[in-house]
């Protein structure tokens, strides 16, 4: 009898299916916990906003009605944004689409992409569906993206490099020089993904937009996200920022819909909620400061971080994650990149921090 995975590409076989942070409603239902704290997905604690949801409530009316294949409005929106040509925005379900249709586009059997051996997991799962592979290159000091040693494993059959702006899930940075430094060692015939999702978390002056190195000779892809600062992670809309022909390429091999009525109207309306933003910025701020603090005070070794999320050494991650779920508080084991002794926290509302903080107490 055949079986399907020998139809398909060598790679996907050995693909591990990527672990979403638990569900509220799945600790809810499975160990009886009537109000779980969830710090597991980098997700805006605030919630949505209110301008984003006032639109989806004017459009529900509408429901019958297709999507604008385009995106039109919000393309020419972050176009004026951005002051680009609309013809260099791609609008995606969210930027691990965008990520997925790269490599589809770029990769095949015998071809590879570059990231950090503890880059965000999607990088290698859509490698490897797209049947190339991914090399994956040791960090500096365990943390930090290396940009030198990435630039050294290119090789000749190297199509995409994937680099994440703050790291997902160090929260780390790489700084203007070495990014600098990086663009002028990799070949105009490679594409360069800078996946830049929180970058609206960065208050590092040394932080490098990789916009302003936009040009018609490097094939730079910036990828931006509604998901987190913007609290629309449920509605999946993300962006790329290109070369107009790398845009066209990416509008001939997406779905004709894929990005949904709502997902087009909210993130409109919340990008003009410039008070949205700056309250969740606070609340990160104060979020973070207090949480180092208490890590401190607790003897928890952890990164420094520039996104909305902590990575913690506490030991053995899998298991106070296990303990953390049964005193109602879902946090991310990260033995899945490559860091068995971490969990990756969310920055919460002040309660919920200090909910984390009493649980961890008690369970190390």
């Amino acid at each position: 009898m055949f079986k399907p995975e020998d139809l398909v590409q060598p790679g996907v076989a050995a693909i591990h299916p990527y672990e979403p942070g638990k569900p509220i409603e799945e600790v809810q239902r499975e160990l009886g916990i009537a109000e779980p704290v969830k710090l597991a997905s980098n997700e805006n604690p605030i919630g949505p906003s209110p301008l984003a949801v006032r639109a989806i409530r004017d459009a529900l009316s509408e429901l019958n009605r297709y999507p604008d294949g385009g995106s039109w409005a919000l393309v020419h929106k972050i176009a004026a944004r951005h002051k680009v040509n609309p013809n260099r925005i791609f609008i995606g379900s969210g930027s691990c689409e965008i990520i997925n249709l790269l490599a589809f586009l770029f990769l095949r059997p015998g071809l590879n992409a570059v990231s950090s051996e503890h880059a965000f997991v999607i990088y290698q799962l859509a490698s490897a569906a797209a049947g190339g592979s991914l090399k994956a290159v040791p960090m500096r000091d365990g943390y930090t993206f290396d940009l030198d040693a990435i630039a050294t494993a290119v090789d000749d059959n190297t199509r995409i490099v994937f680099l994440g702006n703050p790291n997902n899930p160090t929260g780390t940075i790489y700084g203007r020089a070495e990014w600098k430094r990086f663009l002028k060692q990799i070949p105009e015939r490679m594409v360069i993904v800078a996946d830049e999702a929180y970058f609206e978390f960065v208050s590092d002056p040394d932080y490098p937009d990789s916009l302003e190195d936009h040009d018609d000779t490097r094939m730079l892809v910036t990828l931006r996200t509604f998901s987190k600062i913007f609290g629309l992670a449920g509605l999946r809309v993300g962006y790329a920022v290109a070369r107009p022909d790398i845009i066209s390429l990416l509008n001939k091999v997406r779905q004709p819909f894929n990005v949904t009525s709502l997902g087009q109207i909210a993130v409109m309306a919340g990008m003009d909620d410039e008070e949205h933003v700056r309250r969740t910025l606070a609340v990160n701020s104060e979020g973070i400061r207090y949480l180092e603090g208490e890590f401190k005070r607790l003897g928890i070794p952890y990164v420094p971080s520039h996104a909305n999320f902590i990575l913690a050494d506490v030991g053995s991650g899998r298991a106070v994650y296990e303990k953390l779920l049964r005193a109602g508080v879902i946090v991310r084991p990260m033995d899945g990149y490559g860091y068995p002794r971490h969990v990756r926290i969310s920055v919460g509302l002040p309660e919920e921090n200090r909910k984390l903080v009493a649980a961890l107490k008690k369970v190390l």
